[in-house]
């Protein structure tokens, strides 16, 4: 672990300049808004170890795959985010020496991430090799209310220097990926412009056909008064911006504000992506720093007010819940079904940026009880409107009859993965968007996403599942051979018991699903089977999966098998490993790794914690106290899951345990590859275990369920839900438990399993 950080409940603080952190910083501090991206790295230049990166939601790059299609199945590309032209740039010159951190000397730096507001603060001192001294202090934003607007000011006070400071406000298009196949550029730069007052760089990326615009203007300062200097234009072939000084004294302080418009082809007309970009970025300037700012932090003000979680007694995780909390509606706003989240949000390269089933396990959950219901909705609809390509995946390996694979990672709807162990034995992630579909409509009540989208992903998943499985002779069961599951540290494993569960069991709820319609709205049911060819035989096919899955178990231990054979390796329990060994994929061999029992995850807790209400607490803890152990947790999805599982079966220190590791998985980097970029995904696991974890928070029978406890180092803490119209507050202390009715009619919940009414802009007191 590598904690650097100060503890603060509001604020992410790093006090004295950690260049060998610098890649972690740029990760940890980094901005976005649902739109745009921005890693933290420096506005000016900086020589030291940095990865730059910009990012722009839905803009990618169809990159030729390493292993082209040499194997039946595989895509021909590896899709990737695309690192978009740096609109952070300030360079910063006194006289003719331009201000580096990684050369001058640095003095009392703190660099601020401020959750409430969203804005990011850095502050120092700065010598250079001359003896000239300055104090910097730099403030950037992106808008959370114009999500096309981003904004930096920049302040420079002279503290022993006398001559002339420049600031030159730079957009620069020669930008690159850090990860690529073959270090090809991504875009050409069409056009770099610079009148009096904007300056813009329009690029198109090589394939796709994106254009993206960042258009420039700015605002510049003297001892707090505005200058209405004479700029130099800059107007290079992949860079432009302006250039404009004033000669200083000891104690003038000069500031740039930066206004910069990022717009892109995805929601503008290509012939008037200039010229819109351009009136952006004066608009942003004539509102002005300051009305931008408080329009921005409006918004922040209201997503807190529903997505808040208050810990009294433990700052560390107060501070670590808010991070991920602010980095998910960072991330993902939900206003863009064609957006989906990427398991690193903005903050760097690693996966490519792609969608993968993280979105259906971790992030819906979150989603539909702290934003309006449409945002968790889009998130479906991202899947439905794909299932045209998730068809023809499944086609290209064999599949028929209208079967559906979704892809392993994906852009747009088709595959862009390429690892025969993952792209194709990783078919779990079918049945994980199935239940998202259930999960949805089970916290919604939206029967009609059921009918008008939900159905048709259902039956053609349960179409794949139905070809995916065969009958074995020996044990006379169906069995799923060669599958990865979601703990990849087993490849090529014969029954995984989570991959052969959630078929079951999407098939089931398939069925049920087709026979609630059919009584319901029998007439959309017919139009459904005459367009997607559906037939009655399909559903006695499914209901004899169902009633013969085979389960691997072990009746004596009374445990689910991970698959086939696990008890035939050594098991050796996670505490046995030294730490000089761990994270075990970063020391290990893949091959012993292969061969050892050490988990990533463990499935089978994995599938009991989707899966709870089909079975005992009894049945639960013996699967959770034999795999936990057995878990290490180098799965970011891991431990946040266990932690919920733990308070359920009422081991209430090992959850607390397993939610600090998962909360501050990143802010202390437990696995050392924080610098790769933030663990967005994991981020809502950690808000669902102390939810439905402490808070014990799950939906029955159309009724919300709470069934609090609190960890023993917290004196209280308090988390929003929204649950259909109603948005209350739950307020879990020592002795009581305190539910307010925010918003919405009267509710009837059940706390601990007790019946309750809750009035309209009331609350309801009940003693633990």
């Amino acid at each position: 672990m590598n904690k650097y950080l100060q503890h603060d409940p509001w604020c992410i603080i790093e006090e004295g300049f950690h260049e060998n952190k610098q890649l972690a910083s740029e990760s940890i501090f980094s901005l976005g808004n649902g739109h745009i991206g921005q890693r933290a790295n420096f506005e000016e230049h900086y020589s030291g170890e940095t990865m730059n990166g910009s990012y722009i939601a839905g803009i990618y790059y169809p990159e030729r795959a390493e292993h082209g299609n040499w194997k039946t199945g595989y895509s021909d590309t590896n899709d990737k985010i695309v690192n978009a032209p740096n609109w952070t740039m300030i360079s910063v010159r006194m006289n003719d020496d331009g201000l580096d951190l990684a050369n001058w000397d640095v003095k009392n730096f703190k660099r601020v991430l401020n959750m409430r507001e969203g804005f990011l603060e850095r502050t120092f001192e700065a010598t250079n090799f001359k003896g000239h001294r300055i104090h910097v202090s730099v403030k950037r934003f992106l808008s959370m209310a114009e999500t096309e607007i981003g904004a930096i000011s920049f302040t420079v006070k002279s503290l022993n220097f006398e001559g002339r400071i420049s600031f030159l406000p730079l957009i620069d298009g020669n930008v690159r990926n850090k990860i690529t196949n073959y270090d090809e550029p991504f875009w050409n730069v069409l056009q770099t412009k610079t009148e009096q007052d904007v300056s813009h760089l329009w690029a198109q990326t090589r394939k796709m056909d994106f254009h993206v615009c960042c258009a420039l203007t700015y605002s510049f300062y003297k001892n707090n008064e505005l200058l209405n200097v004479n700029p130099t234009k800059i107007e290079k072939e992949k860079v432009a911006g302006f250039s404009v000084g004033t000669d200083v004294r000891i104690g003038d302080t000069v500031c740039l504000n930066k206004y910069v418009a990022i717009i892109s082809s995805l929601n503008h007309p290509r012939e008037e992506l200039t010229s819109r970009a351009c009136t952006l970025a004066r608009a942003a300037k004539v509102k002005g720093w300051n009305k931008l700012f408080d329009e921005h932090t409006a918004v922040w003000e209201a997503k807190w007010l529903q997505s808040d979680v208050i810990i009294d007694g433990d700052v560390a995780a107060q501070q670590a819940i808010r991070f991920n909390i602010f980095q998910l509606n960072q991330s993902y706003n939900g206003n863009d079904a064609r957006l989906n989240i990427s398991p690193k949000g903005f903050t760097g390269e690693k996966y490519a940026g792609a969608t993968r089933w993280d979105t259906e396990a971790i992030c819906v959950p979150f989603y539909l009880c702290t934003s309006p219901q449409k945002v968790a909705k889009n998130l479906l609809l991202y899947r439905y409107r794909h299932l045209t390509k998730a068809i023809r995946n499944a086609e290209k390996l064999g599949f028929t009859n209208g079967a559906a694979l979704f892809p392993v990672a994906t852009f747009n709807g088709t595959e862009s993965y390429n690892e025969w162990e993952v792209t194709f034995e990783e078919v779990h992630r079918n049945g994980i968007i199935a239940f998202a579909i259930y999960n949805y409509v089970r916290y919604t009540g939206d029967q009609n996403f059921l009918n008008e989208y939900g159905l048709r992903v259902l039956i053609a998943i349960s179409r794949f599942w139905s070809q995916r499985v065969n009958i074995s002779t020996e044990k006379k069961k169906y069995v799923l051979l060669g599958v990865t599951g979601p703990n990849i540290y087993e490849n090529n494993v014969n029954n995984n018991w989570f991959t052969n569960y959630i078929a079951s069991w999407t098939l089931q709820y398939t069925i049920e699903c087709i026979e609630n319609i059919k009584k319901s709205n029998f007439h959309v049911f017919e139009d459904l089977c005459q367009e997607i060819k559906f037939v009655n035989e399909e559903i006695f096919v499914w209901k004899d999966i169902v009633e013969n899955m085979y389960l691997p178990e072990n009746k004596e231990l009374g445990i689910f098998l991970q698959q086939d054979g696990f008890l035939d390796k050594p098991l050796t329990k996670a505490a046995d490993i030294p730490e000089s060994q761990r994270p075990i994929f970063q020391h290990w061999t893949w091959d012993r790794i292969l061969r050892s029992s050490p988990l990533r995850q463990a499935d089978v807790l994995l599938g009991l914690y989707f899966f709870e209400e089909n079975f005992d607490v009894k049945t639960i803890k013996k699967n959770f106290d034999f795999y936990e152990p057995l878990t290490v947790h180098e799965s970011s999805l891991s431990a946040s899951t266990h932690s919920i599982i733990a308070s359920s079966v009422g081991d209430k220190q090992k959850a607390y345990d397993l939610y600090v590791q998962t909360a501050r998985i990143d802010l202390d980097d437990y696995n050392n590859e924080v610098a790769d970029g933030l663990h967005i995904s994991s981020m809502a696991g950690t808000w669902l275990a102390i939810v439905q974890g402490f808070g014990g928070m799950r939906v029955k029978d159309d009724k919300l369920h709470l069934s609090p406890h609190i960890p023993e180092k917290w004196n209280a803490f308090a988390f929003n839900i929204l649950f259909r119209e109603n948005q209350l507050n739950v307020t879990v202390e020592k002795d009581r438990t305190v539910i307010q009715n925010v918003k919405g009619d009267n509710i009837e919940l059940y706390l601990n399993n007790q019946l309750v009414e809750i009035l309209a802009e009331s609350q309801r007191e009940i003693k633990n």
